[in-house]
């Protein structure tokens, strides 16, 4: 005979226990049926309560317990509304309904509350902060069209220098805000300027195709008192239209002398000349053209020296380093490419790849850092060492412009396309927006940012296409102190 398999067996065991177990709950029942005289299903009723009473009774009564707590607590926090729970006359479904709802509301009252209180401690931050640290010192208004570029002279005496959609070029008395001189030597767009390390020399690039070169001479004004600007609030926002913006139609650089004829043209591109820039020691300068390529030329001679190809589309901008032979262009095809030319039997090129649109501007900055902008809504810091990934990377809420670094203080100017100019430091912390506000800042895009560190009144200027220059004294310690 075949034997019996070890599993059957325990199955058949368990089933006997099962079995056994059930014929004694009958017989007990009986048992107490015959003594008792009571019918069987409330003895068995009776048995079955008791069990259960015996097994959750401290539980029972714990969970009661703790539920009286949290009534009595919701009581207690509820009664400043006139509103009570009696847990004897709700239901349990309709004591915990109540109870939810009124959590509910009560948590919702808490987070209005503490949400309005934060937003209030926020904004009286954000306006201590402009008001001491970022205040409107001057306009600068002259321009018949939208102002692309802004910079700031290197040498005395100290002048202020915009390129407009006007096809002009104007230098400004910083203090008084008077037009000094206008550059009309251009038959197209001014999209760039810059003044040279030693001379009182100007490089203006244009949309005509080239890149001039001229001297001016310019006598600064007897400085007057400037107006207290601190009781401008700066955090009013208010959206302005075009019948908002200053009175524009009187041509405030008429009376300036103008010079049409420039000293030097540069005349090899085959497109939009859209940014220029002297190297170290101004002998050469190097331009960024729409053509997708970037050209170094000898200002003496002004002839080509070098052709920077490799853009795979239109250049955006260009900058040179301040102390060494260092070129940094920038393209809408995403990248912005270093070019070395300081060993004069090799140029290399190095192509940085971070962003993901147009690269508006890339900058140098102390050491060996550079910071590139664009229009993917990001600044990255790079450090030109190591190439592979950005050291900082700051994202904003707006398409950024041509942007400028205060070399001592390691702060990031940036200005966008929703009018706003924000200061970072160079790890990428937000140190302060300017005011913007009806009756101050730029009331369209703002272009461009150039800082002066060691100017006695203002230190920073903003352009944009309101047609407008603004100076702003910006107190770097009370900047850092919040930071």
């Amino acid at each position: 005979m075949p034997t019996e398999s070890a599993s059957c067996s325990t199955a058949r065991q368990a089933k006997q226990k099962r079995k056994s177990h059930s014929l004694s709950i009958r017989r007990t029942n009986s048992s107490e049926q015959e003594r008792t005289g009571l019918p069987r299903d409330m003895l068995e009723g009776q048995v079955i309560s008791k069990t259960i009473l015996e097994m959750f009774d401290e539980d029972f009564y714990e969970n009661h317990s703790g539920l009286r707590r949290e009534i009595d607590t919701l009581n207690e926090r509820l009664a400043a509304e006139g509103q009570a729970i009696d847990g004897a006359e709700l239901s349990k479904g309709q004591l915990k309904t109540k109870a939810s709802h009124s959590t509910s509301q009560l948590s919702q009252k808490l987070k209005t509350t503490y949400k309005a209180s934060t937003s209030k401690i926020v904004s009286s931050f954000k306006t201590t902060t402009s008001r001491a640290a970022c205040q409107l010192v001057k306009e600068y208004i002259g321009h018949r069209d939208g102002i692309w570029d802004v910079s700031v002279a290197r040498t005395q005496p100290v002048v202020l220098g915009t390129a407009s959609a006007d096809h002009t070029a104007l230098l400004w008395s910083i203090e008084m805000g008077k037009c000094l001189v206008k550059y009309a030597g251009h038959v197209g767009s001014v999209n760039s300027i810059k003044f040279h390390p030693s001379e009182q020399l100007a490089l203006t690039a244009s949309g005509d195709q080239t890149a001039h070169i001229w001297r001016y001479a310019v006598q600064l004004p007897t400085p007057q008192p400037v107006a207290d600007t601190s009781q401008i609030s700066g955090e009013d926002e208010v959206e302005c239209s075009d019948k908002d913006e200053p009175d524009l139609d009187g041509d405030v650089s008429s009376d300036c002398p103008t010079i049409r004829v420039p000293l030097t043209s540069l005349k090899s591109h085959q497109g939009v000349v859209i940014a220029a820039d002297w190297l170290v020691g101004g002998k050469q300068a190097v331009t960024a053209s729409w053509d997708r390529t970037a050209n170094l030329y000898d200002v003496e001679t002004s002839e080509l020296v070098h052709s920077l190809t490799g853009h795979d589309q239109e250049l955006t901008h260009c900058c040179t380093h301040p102390t060494q032979r260092l070129v940094v262009t920038s393209s809408r095809d995403t990248t912005f490419r270093l070019w070395d030319f300081r060993d004069p039997s090799i140029h290399s090129v190095n192509v940085f790849q971070g962003h993901t649109d147009t690269v508006t501007s890339a900058v140098f900055t102390v050491g060996d850092n550079v910071v590139s902008g664009s229009d993917d809504r990001t600044v990255k810091v790079w450090d030109l060492k190591n190439m592979r990934s950005p050291i900082a990377t700051i994202r904003t809420d707006s398409a950024i412009n041509r942007i400028n670094v205060c070399v001592g203080q390691k702060i990031i100017a940036l200005p966008h396309d929703n009018r706003q100019v924000r200061l970072f430091d160079m790890s990428g912390v937000r140190l302060a927006r300017l005011p913007r506000s009806s009756r101050q800042g730029h009331r369209r895009m703002v272009c461009c940012s150039a800082w002066s560190e060691d100017h006695p009144v203002c230190n920073l200027f903003t352009c944009g296409f309101d047609r407008q220059a603004i100076g702003w004294n910006i107190n770097i310690p009370a900047l850092l102190q919040e930071k």
